[in-house]
């Protein structure tokens, strides 16, 4: 059975007070002297013209293993990772290239329990698809008032997804469903005028489809394969 939210962050804070501090310490100076990757690929308008970027997870040692496998600590600990190499090393711009940054967020960043970076000015946060209560949706309401863009992930239409339309800057719908599903979840995820993003753009069949159907926003292997970058230095006292 799932933890309250309060009680689900008394543990953390309790776990985290465990730790001794000598190695709190030197896990800090490890993190200091250590490398970290993120994985990028370019999100693009129709025209071609670069847009933003999806970050995610990468690691050169699997901790966390198979995604596939991943429970909710694996997806919190991969968002962490994420943000933190990318927002909390130096040179952000290495990374965001001027561009938005869009990065997956479980719900402990949503109702305030983890911490996002505050740049609202590059930060993009997707909302996955979950079963949202009273708490997520008021966080994900407060994160838009402080500035933050806020995107739907793997958009179907599903009554929670719609209910969030009225606070999203961007829905992501998955390309290759649009000919099962086709322009009435299309129409239904720009009622409230979010800008949509095409995924898994993969074949000049699905660009085409994504192009016909009016997406403004694209993304996929066809488009531009996935890289890795590599993020050094030390962490930043303050994310900027």
């Amino acid at each position: 059975m799932a933890l309250p939210a309060r009680a689900h962050a008394d543990l953390r804070a309790a776990v985290d007070a465990a730790v001794p501090a000598s190695l709190l310490a030197q896990w800090d100076a490890h993190v200091r002297r250590s490398t970290s990757l993120v994985g990028r690929q370019g999100i693009f308008r129709a025209d071609g013209r670069p847009f933003g970027y999806q970050l995610s997870f990468r690691s050169s040692v699997g901790e966390l293993g198979d995604p596939a496998g991943w429970g909710p600590l694996q997806h919190e600990h991969a968002t962490r990772h994420v943000l933190d190499a990318a927002f909390a090393r130096p040179e952000l711009e290495d990374v965001a290239e001027g561009r938005l940054l869009f990065v997956r967020c479980p719900r402990p960043f949503l109702v305030g329990e983890l911490s996002l970076p505050p740049r609202t000015d590059r930060l993009v946060v997707e909302v996955p698809d979950l079963d949202l209560d009273r708490a997520t949706t008021e966080g994900i309401r407060r994160l838009r008032d402080e500035g933050y863009r806020i995107s739907i992930r793997s958009f179907v239409g599903t009554r929670a997804q719609q209910d969030l339309l009225p606070h999203a800057d961007f829905v992501r719908l998955d390309v290759r469903d649009l000919d099962v599903e086709g322009r009435p979840v299309v129409q239904a995820a720009q009622s409230c005028g979010a800008l949509l993003v095409a995924e898994f753009v993969e074949t000049p069949h699905l660009l085409g489809l994504a192009r016909d159907m009016g997406f403004p926003l694209l993304q996929g292997n066809l488009l531009q394969l996935p890289t890795v970058v590599e993020r050094a230095g030390p962490p930043l006292a303050d994310p900027v």
